[in-house]
């Protein structure tokens, strides 16, 4: 059985794409008591308001019809944003040669949290250049990988 981000993911994919985006991620999480189903857009120079809500728009009814959540939710549609997390192959392999930040689960060498260059990705393992010099993180070991804006 699909997990209820999959089965939203196809249903608003083709919707997304039709308002000239790209469906980045797809989250489903309980906050404070109230359950979200959120969207987060992506587009070549930017997501804004409107892309939001013409996205909405054309993916409301396709919930409302196709039902795929039992209970109430709040549903949410927004930029993937410029500091978004990478999860997917594909996410690294775009973005190979950006600034990212690296948190960990656990403390290695007094620190949870690295800031450097994504310079490779394999089998989940994160590869990051920090002060020119390659660092390995094991999949297993790597709390989240976002990018990072660097001024």
């Amino acid at each position: 059985m699909k997990k209820i981000t999959e089965l939203v993911a196809e249903l608003a994919e083709p919707a997304v794409k039709s308002q000239g985006c790209e469906l980045w991620d797809v989250e489903y999480v309980k906050e404070a008591g109230t359950w979200y189903l959120r969207l987060y857009l992506d587009k070549e120079g930017g997501v804004d308001i409107l892309d939001c809500e013409a996205v909405s728009r054309a993916v409301e009814p396709l919930l409302d019809e196709a039902d795929p959540i039992e209970g109430s939710y709040t549903f949410e549609v927004s930029s993937a944003g410029c500091e978004r997390p990478l999860k997917r192959p594909s996410d690294f392999e775009r973005f190979m040669g950006s600034p990212v930040s690296l948190r960990l689960y656990q403390n290695r060498d007094g620190s949870k949290e690295f800031a450097g260059k994504l310079s490779g990705y394999d089998n989940g393992d994160v590869t990051i250049e920090v002060g020119g010099k390659p660092m390995t993180f094991s999949k297993k070991d790597v709390a989240l990988v976002r990018l990072r804006v660097e001024f």
